[in-house]
């Protein structure tokens, strides 16, 4: 497959290029960007010296492709989504240009006017693990945001079942550093960031109608959920704590039961044995997902854990997973990797 990156120099183009570097299928031909067209993407990132990664191209013409991979600023895939489909590549968004299927909702939390708002319903909301069979054969795939995905993969299942008062959940979510991406910004230096912690985008951030999306479609009517980010001094990962009450009648093994049936055969999620507790460490540098609940009976809350690693399963491994689905290949293609540790 010939593969393109647009924002080939962020954090998740770069995780991308990793990644796909790795891919037996693949092969990266083209690899956009607007401010250091010219460069050798080594000169950039100096880990690669001497591994052919490529040189950077003007992005203003895009050659026929297999895929592009857009990680790019909110509203510039959208604005361009025409020209990029008549390259006839499948575009996997990494934006959030086509996650929320309203453009109302769109410029309501984005604040900006959707640019081209009759290709949302050509697109489908690239989480696998829960809509693998609506991404075949799709041209627009958006990408979830790394925050959804760890919220979305936890609480979908429970609320198919029944199991879970949707309208009790309170999400409370910590991310790594690399999640605000590379371009320099106060909030993010060193000094503002190390010996600190903070919740950030308190009562307002764009990933709330992105996860609100998601479990009202899982349980058939519109539901407000509470959703605090913090930022943490690390560089990847994403813890997410949730709870929320049970309805009545249910019990711990319902809710562990309801996880291990549907995500029994899923390659990247892992259901941990009773007393594992996710840490952000398990899943750094990699695809996996890590689950983890508890039934509090004293306050009747289920409560439940995930970790990812922000980057990949977060962002781009996820679009790779997702190019995997797309073109009929094993969903593990390029993502076998384990997480680090140390």
């Amino acid at each position: 497959m010939k593969i393109g990156i647009l924002g080939a120099t962020g954090y998740t183009g770069q995780e991308l290029i990793r990644l796909l570097r790795q891919h037996p299928d693949a092969e990266i031909v083209y690899l956009g960007s607007s401010s250091v067209a010219g460069s050798a993407y080594e000169k950039i990132y100096p880990h690669l010296y001497e591994q052919s990664a490529g040189v950077l191209s003007d992005d203003k013409k895009i050659p026929a492709l297999d895929v592009l991979f857009c990680a790019l600023p909110h509203g510039i895939t959208a604005a361009r989504i025409r020209e990029f489909l008549q390259t006839g590549a499948k575009v996997i968004d990494l934006g959030a240009d086509f996650r929320l299927v309203s453009a109302e909702a769109y410029q309501q939390w984005y604040n900006l006017e959707h640019p081209e708002p009759h290709f949302i319903r050509e697109a489908v909301y690239g989480l696998p693990e829960l809509y693998r069979e609506e991404i075949k054969g799709k041209a627009i795939v958006a990408n979830p945001g790394c925050y959804p995905t760890a919220s979305l993969l936890s609480l979908v299942p429970l609320l198919h079942k029944g199991l879970l008062r949707p309208e009790t959940i309170i999400i409370d979510a910590k991310s790594g550093v690399s999640g605000a991406g590379r371009g320099a910004n106060m909030g993010t230096h060193y000094a503002e960031v190390n010996e600190n912690f903070k919740a950030y985008g308190v009562a307002q951030h764009r990933h709330t109608p992105e996860i609100e999306q998601g479990i009202s479609r899982a349980v058939g009517h519109s539901v407000l959920i509470s959703f605090t980010p913090h930022l943490v001094p690390m560089t990847r990962g994403i813890l997410a704590t949730i709870y929320a009450q049970v309805e009545d009648g249910v019990e711990e093994d319902d809710l562990r039961q309801c996880w291990q049936e549907k995500y029994a055969a899923e390659e990247f999620v892992h259901v941990l044995p009773q007393g594992t507790w996710p840490q952000t460490k398990f899943a750094w540098g990699s695809n996996q997902v890590f689950l983890q609940l508890t039934l509090d009976h004293r306050t009747g809350r289920a409560i439940l854990v995930a970790a990812i690693d922000n980057l990949v399963k977060g962002a781009s491994g996820q679009a790779i997973q997702n190019m995997n689905v797309l073109f009929g290949l094993p969903e593990g293609t390029g993502l076998k990797a384990t997480g680090i540790w140390p």
